[in-house]
C-alpha cells in the first residue's frame, strides 16, 4: 500500500492508497520540529481508530517546507522499511518535466497539481490553488507545468491586515451577503472575498489571453470551497487533486522500475 504525504506551509495531509483505491486521508498542522516517532504514533492511532487493515510498503512525499523532509524520510525508512520518493528531487522521475527558465525551481506541489489536473481534465488548464499562497499553474498540451503566478493567500492577507493596522480585528473570511459592509468585520470580509474573486478572474483572463485560447479553470486547496459557489469563477473544484497527483507520479516511477 502507498502512503502519500503532502506537506504545505500550514497543514500536511497523509493519504493511503491500495493500488488505485483510495482508503483514507488525515490532516495535521505542519511543524518542522515533529519527529518521525510522533508522526508514526499519530498515523497509527488514526489507522486503528478507523479499523483499517493497512500494510504500507511504499511512500511518496511532496513538501513546500524543506525542513520537514528529513523526519518524513526517517518515518518511511524506520517504520515502513522503504525509501520514499520525494517530488522535486533528481531520483523522482516526472511524467512531464516543467518547462521553465534554466535553473528555476518549481514548487513540488505545483508539479503534482499540474499532472493530476491533466490526468483528470486534459490539456489547456489553469489550476488555482488556495493555500498559504494563492497559486496559478498553467498546464501545457502534454501535462507539463509551463509557468504560473503566485499571489498572497487569503489567510495571509487577513493576517497582514490585522498586524499592520492596529484598529482592525482578525476575522474569519466568509462569503458576505452584500458588497457594502455596515460594520468593520463585514467590510474586511467583503474586501477579501470580492477582492480575491476579482484577482482570480483577472489573472485567469490574462493567462488565457497570453496562451491565445480559452483554458479550463480548476480550483483546489483549503479555501477553494469558499469561492466554489461564485458563478463562472471555476469550471471544477477538485479537493483531492494533490494526493491524486502523488499517486500518479508514484505509479509512473513504479512502472519505470524506479521504486
Amino acid at each position: 500500500m502507498l502512503l502519500c504525504i503532502d506537506t504545505g506551509n500550514t497543514n500536511s495531509m497523509f493519504s493511503i492508497w491500495d493500488g488505485e483505491k483510495f482508503l483514507s486521508t488525515w490532516r495535521i498542522a505542519t511543524d518542522h520540529r515533529r519527529t518521525a516517532d510522533e508522526y508514526y504514533v499519530w498515523l497509527r492511532s488514526l489507522i486503528g481508530l478507523h479499523q483499517l487493515d493497512v500494510t504500507i510498503d511504499q511512500c511518496i512525499i511532496s513538501s513546500t517546507v524543506p525542513r520537514v523532509v528529513f523526519n518524513l524520510r526517517v518515518l518511511c525508512n524506520r517504520y515502513f522499511d522503504t525509501r520514499p520518493l520525494v517530488v522535486g528531487k533528481p531520483d523522482c522521475l516526472l511524467p512531464a518535466p516543467p518547462r521553465v527558465d534554466p535553473g528555476a525551481v518549481v514548487g513540488p506541489d505545483r508539479i503534482v497539481n499540474t499532472w493530476a489536473a491533466f490526468d483528470r481534465y486534459g490539456p489547456d488548464l489553469t489550476v488555482v490553488d488556495f493555500g498559504t499562497a494563492t497559486t496559478f499553474d498553467v498546464v501545457g498540451h502534454d501535462g507539463a507545468y509551463v509557468g504560473g503566478v503566485i499571489a498572497p493567500g487569503v489567510n495571509l492577507s487577513l493576517e497582514a491586515l490585522h498586524m499592520g493596522a492596529a484598529s482592525l480585528p482578525h476575522v474569519d473570511v466568509t462569503r458576505p451577503a452584500q458588497v457594502i459592509g455596515t460594520n468593520t468585520v463585514a467590510c474586511i470580509q467583503s474586501g477579501v472575498f470580492w477582492g480575491y474573486t476579482g484577482l482570480v478572474r483577472e489573472i485567469c483572463g490574462r493567462i488565457a489571453e497570453e496562451r491565445g485560447r480559452a483554458l479550463k479553470i480548476i480550483a483546489t486547496g483549503g479555501l477553494a470551497a469558499l469561492f466554489d459557489q461564485t458563478e463562472g469563477l471555476f469550471d471544477s473544484w477538485d479537493d483531492d487533486l494533490t494526493i491524486h497527483g502523488l499517486r500518479l507520479i508514484h505509479d509512473f516511477n513504479r512502472e519505470a522500475g524506479n521504486v
